[in-house]
């Protein structure tokens, strides 16, 4: 214990490489975020936007269901044994991807995608919590989810490029065979656990303890509960975004190159923007943070359905990307701030329940909605929606953490 040292400087190395690590879980990721509702079309006949979208929804289940997991049993089995468990889950993803037979193949696919991302990201944000100790937690976030959307929006446009060149498959998931193989190796042979600098920064932490993590973080703390319900409704709208911008642009007649320009800009912008945001929430009000990036992203969704020039929607992807990067690293500075470091990992693990089953509730209200009333609709719900989120962050949320 004595030769364990809190901090960022303190402990770079074991940090960079769960840095470099998350960002081989954001690439899964990213492997389907431009060309899957194409994919479903052509490859398997699905054309109700409610069926296309039950990919995200079947990985927004269990995507919230292995956070919350991983939270609860971080500290009973470790984090890096969580972290190298969802690695072997990803391993199957990409070549189920290119054999599926039906539908329901790639639905399985996307519970596995679900259950490692949940695991794999869950356990790399914890992990670096636990190293940098509360002065540089912002920053810390900021690196580890900058890493993790910047692959997101790098492989989006690779994936895209690649279908425009070679066709929907299989070329497009060789990539996840590269990312999911060389992300496993990584953390067997160099990421190390980090539940000693958990005991560590108890010993002198002074933070009230919560009663009960669970309903604490959902609804009855007023600071974790804000950030819990924007948690949600960004992955709502990034759900939206995720299933109905395709196909927006496919509607405009755009090829897969721009539409893979077009939907990489969001998670590039929100990746790198994360660099710059990470840090300000070590220094700035996390509550005006919130409530600007929540209300940023709201009006960006709001004028989608009225732009059709490349450019306009380009802007349009790199303000919901701004948006984003000033909530996602906060959130999670937040949540750490906010609790004893003993409850740390539970309660983050609930925040991303909630967080990721909006995944899960945006794809089947915007499909709904879509299917029922057209595509413009279920951006605008979706839009007020997290308007109402920026709302509830301003009039509910208390100033100081």
């Amino acid at each position: 214990m004595a030769n364990i040292k809190l901090g960022l400087k303190e402990n770079w190395q074991q940090f960079t490489m769960l840095v470099i690590v998350n960002a081989f879980v954001g690439g899964m990721v990213g492997m389907e975020r431009t060309i899957f509702p194409q994919y479903a079309e052509l490859e398997f006949g699905v054309a109700s936007k409610t069926a296309i979208l039950s990919f995200i929804t079947a990985f927004g289940l269990t995507k919230a269901l292995a956070n919350y997991y991983t939270g609860r049993l971080a500290n009973q089995f470790g984090r890096r044994n969580l972290l190298i468990f969802g690695w072997v889950l990803a391993l199957p993803i990409p070549f189920i991807l290119m054999h599926a037979p039906s539908w329901n193949w790639v639905i399985f696919a996307n519970i596995l995608l679900g259950l490692s991302q949940g695991l794999t990201w869950s356990s790399t944000v914890v992990m670096k919590i636990d190293l940098v100790g509360e002065k540089n937690r912002g920053l810390a976030m900021g690196l580890n989810e900058f890493a993790g959307y910047f692959a997101v929006g790098l492989v989006a446009f690779l994936t895209g490029y690649i279908a425009n060149r070679y066709g929907i498959s299989p070329y497009p998931f060789y990539l996840g065979i590269f990312i999911s193989v060389i992300g496993l190796i990584i953390s067997v042979i160099w990421i190390r656990d980090t539940r000693a600098f958990v005991h560590k920064e108890s010993a002198t932490d002074d933070k009230a303890k919560l009663k009960n993590v669970f309903a604490e973080t959902t609804f009855k703390n007023k600071t974790l509960s804000s950030v819990t319900q924007a948690g949600l409704v960004n992955n709502l709208n990034d759900g939206m975004i995720w299933g109905l911008l395709p196909m927006v642009l496919l509607s405009l007649n755009y090829n897969q190159e721009n539409i893979g320009i077009i939907t990489a800009i969001y998670p590039t912008v929100w990746g790198i923007g994360q660099l710059f945001t990470g840090k300000m929430a070590d220094h700035y009000s996390k509550k005006g943070m919130l409530f600007w990036g929540m209300l940023l992203q709201g009006l960006a969704i709001l004028l989608l359905p009225f732009s059709k020039d490349f450019f306009l929607l380009a802007g349009l992807s790199a303000v919901l990307g701004l948006g984003t990067a000033l909530v996602y690293p906060t959130f999670l500075t937040t949540i750490a701030a906010a609790t004893s470091p003993g409850q740390r990992a539970e309660s983050i693990g609930t925040f991303r329940l909630w967080r990721d089953l909006g995944y899960a509730f945006g794809a089947v209200i915007s499909g709904i909605t879509a299917d029922l009333f057209g595509i413009e609709y279920a951006i605008l719900l979706i839009a007020v929606l997290t308007i109402i989120s920026a709302l509830i962050i301003k009039f509910r949320m208390p100033e100081s953490v």
